[in-house]
């Protein structure tokens, strides 16, 4: 797994868990801003969970992905290793520092979605006063 920023290279492909609870639905928001950033392009986990051809060949043949996991159970990650496939880049949101709360009632908070991205893109976050495209420091 790559440690480097994936600031200005190629958008990556990203996968993520969109599951029920507030850390899943980082994933999902984390996915939509960095696709609406031009940094990468949500891609559907669901196809390729259920193992149909034109979507596990695309994944295959992406230069890059990274999967977004809410917690350690790794759904995402289960399902690319169950389709023969494994990320570039692999994020649980919970290894940075954020509680999973089954309650999705509760806001999403811009800090949390800045800091699943950046980990997305393999970057420290910047400082909020320095960011320009959501936390990485990258320049969008």
């Amino acid at each position: 797994m790559s440690n480097a920023c994936a600031c200005g290279s190629e958008p990556l492909m990203i996968l993520a868990c969109s599951g029920g609870s507030n850390v899943g639905q980082l994933t999902n928001q984390a996915a939509v801003e960095l696709t609406r950033e031009g940094q990468g392009k949500m891609f559907c986990l669901a196809g390729i969970g259920a193992q149909l051809p034109p979507m596990v060949k695309a994944g295959a043949k992406a230069s890059g992905v990274v999967v977004l996991d809410g917690c350690p159970i790794g759904c995402a990650k289960k399902i690319m290793e169950n389709a023969g496939l494994s990320p570039g880049r692999y994020v649980v949101v919970t290894d940075l520092g954020i509680e999973k709360i089954k309650d999705q009632a509760l806001a999403i908070q811009a800090r949390d979605v800045d800091a699943v991205k950046a980990a997305a893109l393999g970057c420290a976050p910047a400082p909020a006063a320095e960011s320009t495209s959501g936390g990485c420091g990258c320049q969008g």
